[in-house]
């Protein structure tokens, strides 16, 4: 089973449109968005839930009224301010644990907070895992190891030889649990000032896990000397440049029809990311 994870230094680069076509291009495979604070992917292959769970990444203080004697020592103690009047905040509660440890009579206690919900799901192109973090929620990267574990259990019952990881972006733990143990990245980029200093900052995670590399530059014709500039900073890293995606309007238009650029007739995009697929699957492969 091979695991490809597409990536971008930062967001709006085209990384999931990208993904989404890979999508439909690939066989045999399992689809895992990975993007869990912003996912989007089921915009465009409108899953069929087949089994949802509860995801707790942290934990949450509670209090038994009936226990607390009132002597105002969790409140006292609590560095995040989440308790006033001897009432705890499940806002503000950070599970540290502290408010339990210092309670003299066992009058907290901690509980599993449930931050987010993770989907195992069918589309229309095959089996897609993904997950909802519920909103000013922590703990992403435990939910992306999550949904990849999901994947790999349904890649396994599917005797899929392939899963496609649509990570978050930027450099966060969400995208190390994204990437880590995976057999290749895909970094999408974009010409500009910030498209080549964030890829630089991306490419490095990589790195320091030891993962083989390949860049993608998208709207690449938008400036062309900044696309060479790219393609000259990833040759000084010996890392391929293995797509150059021109823009298009049809990949705009292929969001608003709910389908990936791939399936839209007439699309330059379209036809350089086949191209570009067929490179990035040889070498993942091969």
């Amino acid at each position: 089973m091979k695991q490809l994870t597409v990536i971008s230094g930062k967001g709006g680069t085209g990384k999931t449109s990208i993904t989404a076509a890979f999508g439909v291009l690939a066989r045999n495979k399992v689809i895992a968005d990975c993007d869990v604070d912003a996912a989007d992917l089921h915009l465009i292959f409108r899953p069929k839930i087949e089994k949802r769970m509860d995801f707790s990444g942290s934990r949450l203080a509670v209090m038994d009224e009936d226990k607390c004697i009132k002597c105002g020592l969790c409140e006292e103690n609590c560095r995040f301010n989440a308790i006033k009047d001897l009432r705890i905040n499940p806002q503000k509660c950070e599970g540290c644990t502290v408010c339990e440890y210092v309670c003299p009579v066992d009058a907290i206690h901690m509980e599993d907070r449930i931050s987010g919900e993770a989907f195992i799901s069918d589309t229309r192109v095959g089996p897609m895992v993904h997950a909802v973090l519920y909103m000013a929620e922590e703990t992403s990267g435990k939910l992306v190891t999550l949904v990849r574990n999901n994947a790999r259990i349904v890649a396994r019952e599917k005797k899929s030889d392939l899963i496609i990881i649509d990570g978050p972006p930027g450099i966060g733990c969400s995208v190390i649990s994204a990437i880590t143990g995976v057999d290749m990245v895909l970094a999408v980029t974009e010409p500009t000032l910030s498209g080549i200093h964030d890829l630089g900052r991306v490419l490095d995670v990589a790195d320091h896990f030891h993962i083989k590399s390949l860049v993608a530059v998208n709207k690449y014709d938008l400036n062309r000397e900044m696309s060479q500039e790219i393609e000259e900073y990833c040759s000084s890293r010996g890392i391929d440049v293995v797509g150059r995606i021109p823009y298009d309007k049809s990949v705009t238009e292929a969001m608003i029809q709910e389908k990936a650029v791939v399936e839209m007739e007439g699309s330059p995009a379209a036809e350089e990311i086949k191209k570009l697929w067929e490179k990035v699957h040889a070498a993942l492969m091969g």
